[in-house]
């Protein structure tokens, strides 16, 4: 995507802390700014920087739908070998970025090493929405001993631009984060505010998505945030092998179709882990 919408500018301008930096992480992934050094995106270097850049009203470019996805691999590449984490082993940092999905393992993407999420994050109106808002700020509960972040980009195109990040709970943990989340999903289905760092988020809706089950355990989900009347729909895709959580989450800057995170990621992304 090497232009941003003039809606896509609005919508994150208008965001809380966290949810901007979710958006504003898959528009920079995506190509989002003029970043003057061929087709290599620039990335802010604080978040003042990013919100300023998505405030820039010098990028007119107008995109409706986000193109359809390249045909993904069928089947889990055979090179792709397991760590031994769905006996329950707690995996430490330097195990996780062994983990996690790297470039090669599915043909379609690329992988590129991405920042952790700010220190500060969103608190939710409800209680009962807390789980999503600690997927949004990208620090799922219970907090993990480990964690490790990654941005996936389509191979031939850059796009499509989806985020991972890859946590160690203990198996108990991550049991109970699963649990909690699909809970949430159906408490707050109605939709929740967000608030932290001087802002707030509103979030219209929430409803669960049909995903084919990978690992131990699998839960996908939309949140539809609610910008000045713009909804835009974030998708998160959760797996569970052993106690580590694999989390994938994008976002539509373009219109109001529910994005798509191919089934491929999190089937590969099982298969490394077991």
């Amino acid at each position: 995507m090497r232009t941003r919408t003039t809606g896509t500018s609005r919508r994150t301008s208008a965001a809380g802390a966290a949810l901007a930096a979710l958006v504003l992480g898959l528009t920079t992934a995506c190509g989002g700014g003029d970043s003057g050094d061929g087709d290599k995106p620039a990335k802010p270097d604080t978040a003042a920087d990013a919100t300023a850049e998505a405030n820039d009203p010098k990028d007119p470019g107008q995109v409706s739908e986000p193109p359809a996805l390249e045909e993904q691999p069928k089947t889990v590449d055979p090179k792709v070998k397991g760590v031994g984490a769905g006996g329950g082993k707690e995996l430490t940092e330097t195990e996780l970025a062994a983990a996690v999905l790297a470039t090669g393992d599915v043909s379609t993407f690329k992988v590129d090493p991405m920042d952790g999420p700010p220190a500060q994050g969103e608190s939710a109106d409800d209680p009962a929405c807390a789980p999503l808002t600690a997927m949004i700020n990208g620090k799922p509960e219970p907090v993990a001993s480990a964690a490790v972040y990654r941005q996936l980009l389509g191979a031939k195109t850059g796009r499509p631009a989806i985020s991972e990040f890859l946590t160690t709970h203990g198996t108990q943990g991550a049991v109970s984060l699963l649990s909690r989340l699909g809970d949430a999903v159906k408490a707050c289905e109605d939709g929740f505010k967000g608030s932290g760092a001087g802002s707030s988020s509103t979030y219209s809706a929430v409803k669960r998505i049909d995903v084919p089950k990978a690992g131990d355990d699998t839960l996908a989900y939309q949140v539809t945030g609610d910008f000045e009347g713009d909804p835009v729909p974030l998708v998160f895709h959760v797996v569970r092998v052993g106690g580590t959580v694999a989390t994938f989450y994008t976002a539509n800057l373009e219109g109001t179709a529910t994005p798509e995170i191919p089934s491929i990621l999190l089937a590969t992304q099982a298969a490394k882990l077991k």
